[in-house]
């Protein structure tokens, strides 16, 4: 297969074909990560930019871990050191870039739609590092390849992802791309968070937890931003933990083995409880090893490794 796109800004943008097609790719990165010499000389010469406009650790750690395993420079934007807090706009930090002949660009931003704004911007391709409450491609391919590696498929298999889905990109890019591959998706969260709109991802939703839970293959608790608290959007972190947390004794519910995912960073004691994150059904260490992984996997086919061929 080849690899037709220069950017990734959306799950959407991928057919399920696609989608399998990192998948596979990051099987091979993986194993190169077990390896006592993990270095590459496989994009030597070629050059990636990190922008970060949010503050991340686990996503651009992860972007650069896999750029430099794979032999690629990597240029780091500090925002707070940069001409963006002069006034620099968007555009003009675009036109930056052009100039320094980068291949690749990651950004994360807190405006929906900067990384396709971006895109059109230049010509080197970009990967959307999740912008505003939009998207977060490369955080749902490494929960697909999670889910993957410890369900064997993703067809027919029940997913619930709960939390505050209103805000959460993690969430849409989730839904987007496990409908692609045919799983059965459940969203879950308080009415304030879960409002009605949110149907028009075409998955079922509800506000009972655990009238959910039978039958969950795997559950996805979604960071809470405890700032929602203080505009109302639920009463307390008690009482969101009491209906919504994951606990080892509501988990037992789904009647089978289970696993646990979260995006991270974790409140636990509010999302999930500790002894539950730290168990043998949490795969959360997992997702972070395995994000690199399918980042190499990206980094590799955009800049033109193997069979890859842009053509949009």
């Amino acid at each position: 297969m080849e690899w037709r796109h220069r950017n990734l800004l959306d799950i959407q943008d991928l057919t399920a074909a696609e989608i399998e097609f990192v998948l596979q790719t990051a099987l091979p990165m993986k194993d190169l990560l077990t390896r006592p010499l993990k270095k590459l000389p496989t994009l030597r010469g070629k050059s990636m930019a990190l922008m970060f406009y949010e503050n991340s650790t686990r996503t651009r750690t992860s972007f650069e871990t896999a750029a430099k395993i794979l032999g690629a420079d990597v240029t780091i934007f500090s925002v707070a050191q940069s001409s963006v807090n002069k006034g620099e706009s968007l555009y003009d930090t675009a036109k930056t870039l052009q100039a320094m002949k980068i291949d690749l660009v990651v950004i994360r931003h807190a405006g929906s739609g900067a990384a396709a704004f971006l895109a059109q911007q230049l010509k080197a391709g970009v990967i959307n590092g999740g912008d505003g409450e939009h998207a977060h491609p490369t955080q749902a391919l490494l929960d697909f390849f999670t889910l993957k590696e410890k369900l064997g498929g993703l067809a027919g298999k029940k997913i619930v992802i709960v939390g505050d889905i209103l805000h959460s990109r993690v969430a849409r890019s989730n839904v987007l791309g496990l409908k692609k591959l045919g799983a059965e998706v459940v969203l879950v969260g308080p009415p304030t968070l879960l409002p009605p709109e949110m149907g028009y991802l075409g998955v079922k939703t509800s506000y009972d937890l655990d009238r959910e839970l039978p039958g969950a293959d795997a559950v996805m608790a979604l960071r809470l931003q405890l700032e929602r608290q203080a505009r109302g959007l639920f009463p307390s972190v008690r009482e969101y933990h009491r209906l919504y947390g994951l606990t080892k004794e509501r988990l037992g519910k789904t009647v089978k083995e289970t696993i646990v995912l979260h995006p991270g960073p974790i409140n636990r004691g509010v999302e999930i409880a500790s002894d539950l994150a730290d168990s043998a059904c949490s795969v959360i260490e997992e997702q972070v090893t395995n994000g690199v992984a399918v980042r190499m996997a990206l980094i590799y086919l955009m800049m033109g490794g193997g069979s890859s061929r842009v053509v949009d």
